[in-house]
């Protein structure tokens, strides 16, 4: 009895993660009160990056990509500013990175450079990192890139975790079994 429940159970998961895996994600819109910026690098010279100028905070920035990049699931990472020279490019200035990250679909990295808080540059020295763009001033640059995945592959990591999981699992029992 306990072994059907636990097999219904099984499906029923398994249905719910296809779904989950299978769902597209809807397309996330420019950054609102923002300027979408056509310089070199932030557009298709690096695969999926968009860049803004923005006069825009960055609790104000990170609540609209909450609002608008899916929540259930979504995992939210606060990483160092050095670490957007991995992901980006490594010429991107920053004052923080963050990553949002929807298990087994999708990684969306969100960059913001903010000249007047540049923690690398000293305060007497910060006004050479203005940021200007078509002629007008802005107080941040915000350049966002996103790890899309395939419905195959999200299928196949997904499944061979789950087996990992179980047969984790499995030899873990044994291994309690032959010790008793």
């Amino acid at each position: 009895m306990i072994k059907k429940i636990f097999i219904t159970i099984f499906i029923v998961f398994n249905i719910f993660a296809v779904i989950y895996l299978v769902t597209p994600i809807p397309k996330l819109p420019d950054l609102v009160s923002s300027v979408k910026s056509n310089l070199p690098g932030d557009t298709v010279q690096i695969p999926n990056v968009s860049g803004y100028f923005t006069n825009m905070s960055r609790s104000e920035v990170m609540d609209f990509y909450k609002k608008n990049y899916p929540s259930l699931f979504r995992i939210n990472l606060n990483h160092p500013p050095e670490k957007s020279k991995e992901i980006i490019v490594d010429t991107i200035q920053s004052y923080y990175f963050e990553e949002f990250v929807l298990p087994f679909k999708e990684s969306l990295y969100v960059n913001g450079f903010e000249w007047e808080n540049d923690v690398f540059t000293k305060p007497e020295k910060r006004s050479k990192n203005k940021l200007e763009y078509e002629g007008k001033e802005y107080k941040s640059k915000i350049t966002i890139r996103n790890f899309p995945v395939n419905i195959p592959k999200r299928l196949i990591s997904f499944f061979a975790t789950e087996a990992g999981i179980i047969f984790a699992i499995y030899t873990f029992k044994t291994f309690l079994k032959k010790r008793k």
